[in-house]
């Protein structure tokens, strides 16, 4: 889940845009389509920001629960969340992995104008994976992979979000960000599904605020490959589809067809399935399911090539401005 542009090349960049037509990467920030409401602004969300923060949290390592590089992963973004003007809370934890290993877990929220009464819900996992298990990994299976996409860019996304919301501060919804922990410690070839989204559950049954507080829910799950194609799954479908036909149509008309496309794919156990199943809050999962698969996800998931090479900072940029217009549209419709 950081660059000063000079004005020149603000302004030569908007007469190029203005004269190419709307392209995925470079349109602009502005008010969705659908909102006739003047007086709330969209923010611009920075593709370079968020591959920062995916960068800096590869840079710590795999982040498994019990180890030293989830440790200090956890405690940087606690700061970071602080540093961008959050109420945060750590919700520790210690399930029983399907293992046998307690796992020393922390979910992590971060709450912006928790006096609102109409919010939404924002969420990514934050661990990554303790062994590269994808049956197209045949080397080093049991080593830990890096989750740069699998983890870690969801949860970039988000902190650029967070940035973006204390510039930008919203005075009539609010918006909770919880970062999931030990969602990737499953058990691997079809096992049990309760084994996974281990945090999630968790939260679920011990929410931080009365699930009729929230209005809907945003997961964030591998959001940040290059050619990401983001379809309408099949859990998401079944429990808020108004939800999703709200994020793709203002994705659509900001100029991410390419990234958001109209197809249908099969459901996926991830922390959206147990918010909506447990927790009663309806959420939709944003997640790559690539046309050409014989995992159902990338080529790099739960292998080691999941690393900084895969993040394409287009892909962030495309979901985190989506994420974003979602937010400010829904500032701007409560001011009707």
């Amino acid at each position: 889940m950081k660059k000063h542009t000079c004005l020149t090349y603000i302004i030569l960049g908007a007469m190029w845009w203005m004269l190419s037509g709307c392209k995925s990467d470079r349109n602009p920030a502005g008010q969705i389509s659908q909102d006739e409401t003047p007086s709330v602004q969209t923010p611009r969300f920075d593709r370079d920001s968020a591959y920062a923060f995916v960068a800096q949290q590869v840079a710590f390592g795999p982040r498994v629960p019990n180890t030293i590089a989830h440790k200090a992963c956890k405690d940087w973004l606690v700061a970071r969340f602080i540093a961008y003007g959050a109420e945060v809370t750590e919700q520790p934890f210690q399930p029983r992995a399907y293992t046998g290993t307690i796992l020393q877990a922390t979910n992590i929220i971060a709450r912006y104008n928790p006096s609102a009464t109409r919010r939404i819900l924002l969420g990514a996992h934050w661990d990554s994976r303790p062994f590269a298990d994808s049956p197209l990994n045949t080397e080093r299976t049991n080593e830990p992979v890096l989750g740069a996409d699998d983890g870690a860019s969801g949860v970039g996304v988000l902190l650029e979000i967070a940035r973006q919301l204390q510039a930008q501060p919203l005075t009539n919804i609010g918006i909770d960000i919880v970062l999931f922990d030990a969602e990737d410690y499953g058990e691997p070839n079809g096992g049990n599904e309760k084994s996974w989204a281990l945090g999630a559950q968790h939260w679920a049954r011990n929410p931080h605020a009365p699930a009729s507080k929230f209005k809907y829910g945003i997961l964030l799950d591998m959001v940040g490959a290059r050619g990401a194609r983001f379809t309408r799954e099949e859990v998401s479908m079944q429990f808020a589809p108004d939800v999703m036909n709200k994020v793709w149509k203002i994705a659509q008309s900001i100029g991410y067809a390419n990234y958001f496309v109209e197809e249908f794919t099969g459901g996926v156990t991830d922390d959206h399935y147990f918010v909506n199943t447990i927790a009663g809050i309806k959420m939709i999962d944003i997640i790559n399911k690539p046309a050409q698969s014989t995992t159902g996800f990338g080529a790099h998931w739960h292998t080691h090539n999941d690393n900084m090479d895969i993040i394409d900072p287009r892909t962030l940029r495309a979901v985190g401005q989506v994420v974003l217009e979602v937010i400010y549209s829904e500032e701007a419709s409560a001011l009707k």
